[in-house]
């Protein structure tokens, strides 16, 4: 995944992302912490087809489906960790 960042003067940053599989897409963050979406397909490269808003709080609850660990698994892996290296200096 290649992702390129720049600052929109006034509206926040603007984070451009190509999968490996071609796929396009934008995430505007502004000044609230909103998460502006722009989907674009190959017909228009400089247009989005699609564009949606994501509060902070659902970005949160995507960025956790997106995980491939649940917050949790991964709070616990570290909990476990952090007991092995606690116990293993005493």
């Amino acid at each position: 995944m290649q992702i390129k960042h720049s600052t929109v003067p006034g509206n926040g940053t603007l984070h451009h992302i190509v999968t490996r599989g071609g796929g396009r897409f934008g995430i505007l963050v502004d000044a609230a912490q909103r998460r502006h979406f722009f989907v674009y397909d190959s017909a228009d490269a400089d247009e989005p087809s699609e564009r949606f808003v994501l509060d902070p709080d659902e970005a949160d609850q995507l960025a956790d489906l997106l995980h491939h660990r649940s917050v949790e698994d991964r709070l616990t892996a570290l909990e476990r960790r952090l007991t092995d290296l606690t116990s293993t200096t005493k």
